[in-house]
C-alpha cells in the first residue's frame, strides 16, 4: 500500500498549487496590525487557494482550509532576514516553521485561546516545535474528507469512528498538530460533552476528541477560542476612512474654481 500513498502524495502536492493569487480584503495597515497583534499560542487560520484547499473548504463548509500555530521568533530560523514565527504541517514539507509573510497576502483569522496560562502557552509552543520534521499524513486528509462528507459513511459508522489517518506517529496534518499541542495541556478545542445525572444534579463531562478528527474550522467554531480582529485593538475610527467617491467629490470641488475661471476667460469679449 505504500507505493499507492506515495503516488497519491505526488498527485495531491500538484493539486495543492494555487489556482490563483490570494487577494487580501485588508489594507497595508491591517497587515502591520496582524504582525503586532499575534501572540504565542494564537492559531492562525488561512483561506488557501489551491484545489485541495478549495475541496477542504467545500466539504467542511468553512472559509478556512489551513491552520498554523504562532510561536514567536524561532532562534536560528529565518527567511531573507525575516524570523520564522509559525509552525505548521503542510503537504509539501510536513511539519516546518515559516515566516508570517507567507500568509500576508491571504485571508486570515486569529483564534486566541482564552485564559491560557503563560506556562501552558509555552508548553503548547514547545510541543509544536518539537514536532518539526514530521511528515504529512495524506491518509488523514482523505479520511477526514470521507468522514465530513455524508455519503460514504452512515451516521452509525461516523459515530463509531474514533480516529482517522494512517496511525503513523511520524505523520500528521495541520489541525491535528495544533489540537495535539493543546491536548498536551488539557486545553479544550471542541471536546465531546456527555451529560450525567447524579444525586447532586446534572453535570457535564468533557472527553477529548482524537486529534485526527479536527479540521481548521474547529478552532473558529470552538467556544474556548476568541476571534481577534487585528484592526480593532489598536483603535479603529471609521471617520478616518478614505472613501473613493468622497475623494472624487473632493477633487472635483478643488478643480471647480479653475474650470469656472477658464470658462469665464473663454466667453469674455475682447476689449480694444
Amino acid at each position: 500500500m505504500g507505493w499507492m500513498f506515495d503516488n497519491l502524495e505526488r498527485l495531491i502536492a500538484r493539486l495543492q498549487k494555487p489556482a490563483n493569487r490570494c487577494q487580501p480584503l485588508t489594507s497595508d495597515d491591517a497587515t502591520t496590525a496582524l504582525r503586532h497583534t499575534l501572540q504565542p499560542g494564537d492559531v492562525l487560520l488561512v483561506e488557501g487557494k489551491g484545489r485541495i484547499s478549495s475541496s477542504i473548504k467545500y466539504i467542511t463548509q468553512s472559509t478556512w482550509s489551513h491552520s498554523a500555530l504562532y510561536v514567536g521568533p524561532i532562534s536560528g530560523a529565518t527567511n531573507g532576514g525575516e524570523p520564522h514565527v509559525l509552525i505548521e504541517a503542510n503537504i509539501d514539507e510536513g511539519v516546518v516553521s515559516a515566516p508570517l509573510s507567507k500568509y500576508l497576502h491571504c485571508q486570515t483569522r486569529i483564534c486566541r485561546p482564552v485564559g491560557l496560562t503563560d506556562a501552558d502557552r509555552e508548553q503548547v509552543c514547545r510541543y509544536a516545535f518539537e514536532r518539526i520534521g514530521l511528515g504529512y499524513d495524506f491518509k488523514n486528509v482523505i479520511d477526514l474528507m470521507r468522514y465530513l462528507f455524508p455519503c460514504p459513511f452512515t451516521h452509525r459508522r461516523r459515530r463509531r469512528t474514533i480516529a482517522l489517518g494512517s496511525g503513523d506517529s511520524r505523520r500528521i496534518i495541520c489541525s491535528s498538530l495544533i489540537a495535539q499541542a493543546f491536548d498536551a495541556v488539557r486545553y479544550p478545542v471542541l471536546p465531546n460533552i456527555t451529560h450525567i445525572e447524579n444525586k447532586s444534579g446534572r453535570c457535564e463531562i468533557a472527553e477529548i476528541r482524537h486529534s485526527s478528527l479536527y479540521a481548521p474550522r474547529d478552532f473558529d467554531l470552538s467556544p474556548y477560542f476568541m476571534v481577534v480582529k487585528p484592526t480593532l485593538p489598536a483603535g479603529f475610527n471609521y471617520k478616518n476612512m478614505r472613501w473613493a467617491d468622497l475623494q472624487v467629490d473632493a477633487a472635483q470641488a478643488t478643480l471647480a474654481p479653475e474650470i469656472e475661471r477658464g470658462i469665464a476667460a473663454m466667453v469674455q469679449p475682447d476689449i480694444p
